[in-house]
């Protein structure tokens, strides 16, 4: 069940609709647009006419909780009106966690977590979130093998280590969370590293900053899928007002 399901059952309201549109008192200052990102128009992914897009969260011990629980509450939220055949066409995103093995993950503030699947296993993602956390080899393998085949491969936070570390941002532009970055620059050469930007977006590896950072990056990438209008709805009704994603 969603989340968005839940609340209007234990609040015992029924189906209740939310507005398809934000309010133009409730909206915020549009920031100019992300040096790090192509213009929206330029940059839209096209998704299935019907039927789910595999989102994978790839996590390992010290997996930060926001970095991954952001997104993961993006993803979840989108609901796409009169999108397919059926209801549960309208709920486009299929969320999953990846590790290399099927224990338990400790992530940060101790929270433990159980992988629905392995990087043997897992269904072939067309999402990719990396979060901050310990990294392995085997993660920078499977991100390597799947990244042909995905839409986005986005990084949250230090999660771009580990895309540095697979390989997958050699001459390219990516950021990290600002306490790294002159890190990030000194591990990584190869790498133009972005200051200052919620997030830096590519046609297929986006990176973000740190943290709340990988809200605004969901969100843009779930506008590229479904336009503007859902992506607005979406943060509506998770009452989330930065403009941040916004390119």
């Amino acid at each position: 069940m969603k989340r968005r399901e839940f609340m209007e059952q234990s609040a015992g309201l029924g189906m209740f609709a939310i507005a398809a549109t934000v309010p133009q008192s409730l909206a915020l200052h549009v920031p100019a647009v992300n040096p790090g990102s192509t213009k929206a128009a330029e940059n839209k992914l096209t998704p299935p006419l019907r039927g789910k897009i595999p989102v994978a969260f790839a996590i390992s011990q010290g997996v930060t909780l926001i970095d991954f629980a952001g997104p993961w509450e993006v993803f979840q939220d989108v609901t796409v009106k009169h999108r397919g055949t059926s209801p549960d066409d309208e709920d486009p995103f299929q969320l999953f966690t990846v590790s290399e093995k099927k224990e338990t993950v400790t992530g940060s503030g101790g929270l433990k977590l159980v992988p629905d699947y392995t990087f043997d296993n897992a269904p072939a993602p067309k999402v990719v979130v990396v979060p901050a956390q310990m990294g392995s080899p085997s993660l920078h393998g499977w991100l390597k093998k799947v990244l042909a085949d995905t839409d986005v491969t986005m990084s949250v936070c230090t999660g771009a280590f580990q895309l540095g570390r697979a390989g997958l941002l050699a001459g390219k532009s990516a950021t990290t969370h600002h306490d790294f970055l002159d890190r990030f620059e000194k591990m990584f050469p190869d790498v133009t590293v972005k200051r200052g930007l919620r997030f830096v977006e590519g046609e297929k590896i986006s990176t973000a900053g740190g943290l709340t950072s990988g809200i605004d990056l969901a969100l843009r990438v779930v506008e590229r899928y479904f336009g503007r209008e859902v992506a607005e709805t979406t943060a509506f009704y998770m009452e989330y007002q930065s403009k941040g994603w916004v390119v």
